[in-house]
């Protein structure tokens, strides 16, 4: 294992897909424009470049070969392939199992692991894949901004996630789960004839500033960063607040008032982890607990 293996994980579980064939396979990672998107650089054609000229630059080295590159609308996509006996693609196979695609891939326990530089560089290249920055993910103030990552489906996969962050101390701010009681936790959108509005990606939030010794490898979003986080911790210290007091406090350290919701009729849908399913909840902390995610949860 090395920084650059690591990084490559984490942007496959964040958003690989991988192809297997009898004699070799083919890894693709999809990287969606979304993500690469900052106030600072709006032009597709400009970011789109750039980002994959960064990651190219940290990958093919790695793969001894150079990377295909296609790209539609609203997405991209990297890819190569390299027979079933070469021994990259044996530890990569090894790491991810079964799995096909994000929306069925775990992070590995070998993950939790590794030394505390490649856990941050896994969750780099997850980030890259599954991470953007914007204005718009403020908290209540517009200063206090914070790193979205959405994954699309797969429940354990965030727990996994929250759990690999927590390794190396950063704590989520909140997780907006794609549940009924998160996404229509007053019934609005089901009262409307929308019975599967709920039925979204999950984000977990991060404030900046914690996000930000991580960062990313795609240049401009890391400088997009390093710029909110800067804002957001001068807007704490001109409070005459600690940073560390505001930000740098996991769900279980908090108290608070919590809003009790009506039951939704969706509660018990298949689309939810049996392990959750038929129960009501009124925040997004008793379902992080029940799927694993928590002060006693393993690292």
């Amino acid at each position: 294992m090395n920084n650059e293996m690591a990084y490559l994980l984490g942007m496959v579980t964040g958003n690989g897909e991988i192809q297997r064939g009898v004699n070799e396979t083919t890894v693709v990672i999809e990287i969606p424009h979304k993500k690469l998107e900052t106030e600072f650089q709006k032009d597709v054609a400009i970011y789109v470049k750039a980002s994959i000229t960064d990651i190219r630059q940290v990958l093919e080295p790695l793969l001894g070969t150079s990377l295909m590159f296609n790209q539609s609308a609203n997405v991209s996509y990297l890819s190569f392939s390299k027979s079933n006996e070469d021994y990259l693609m044996r530890e990569i196979l090894r790491y991810i199992g079964r799995a096909t695609s994000h929306e069925n891939i775990r992070i590995s326990p070998e993950v939790f692991s590794f030394t505390e530089d490649e856990r941050r560089q896994f969750i780099k290249g997850f980030a890259d894949v599954t991470g953007y920055i914007r204005k718009s993910n403020y908290f209540f103030e517009k200063e206090m901004h914070r790193v979205y990552f959405e994954i699309p489906q797969n429940w354990e996969l965030v727990t996994d996630f929250c759990n690999l962050l927590k390794s190396v101390d950063i704590p989520v701010q909140n997780i907006d789960w794609g549940h009924p009681n998160m996404r229509d936790g007053n019934l609005k959108k089901y009262n409307e004839g929308k019975p599967d509005f709920w039925k979204k990606e999950h984000q977990v939030k991060v404030w900046a500033n914690e996000y930000e010794p991580i960062g990313f490898a795609v240049i401009h979003k890391n400088e997009a960063l390093d710029t909110f986080a800067n804002e957001q911790i001068m807007f704490i210290e001109q409070q005459n607040k600690r940073v560390s007091d505001v930000t740098h406090r996991y769900y279980w350290e908090l108290t608070g008032k919590k809003k009790v919701k009506p039951a939704h009729p969706s509660e018990s849908d298949e689309f939810i982890p049996e392990e959750i399913r038929g129960h009501h909840y009124d925040s997004w902390k008793e379902i992080a607990h029940d799927l694993g995610y928590g002060k006693d949860s393993k690292c």
